[in-house]
């Protein structure tokens, strides 16, 4: 078994499966690309907004808290 992966291991270390692999893959990526990008943005979008949200309980908990004291 590890023959075996050795083997598939230094057939794709051929530059010329390398370059054969690219060109079969080149299509797919091309057509993938954009959605890629799409959802990088809208996690960190998401991930802003859960930073917001948590630094506004912070300060509406340390207000609070201000708050209790004076009432």
């Amino acid at each position: 078994m590890k023959e075996m992966i050795s083997s598939c291991l230094d057939i794709f270390k051929r530059k010329d499966v390398q370059n054969e692999l690219k060109i079969c893959f080149k299509p797919i990526l091309e057509i993938i690309n954009p959605y890629i990008y799409m959802i990088f943005t809208i996690f960190f979008i998401f991930f802003i907004m859960l930073l917001a949200i948590l630094i506004l309980l912070l300060l509406i908990l340390r207000n609070k808290q201000i708050i209790t004291k004076i009432l």
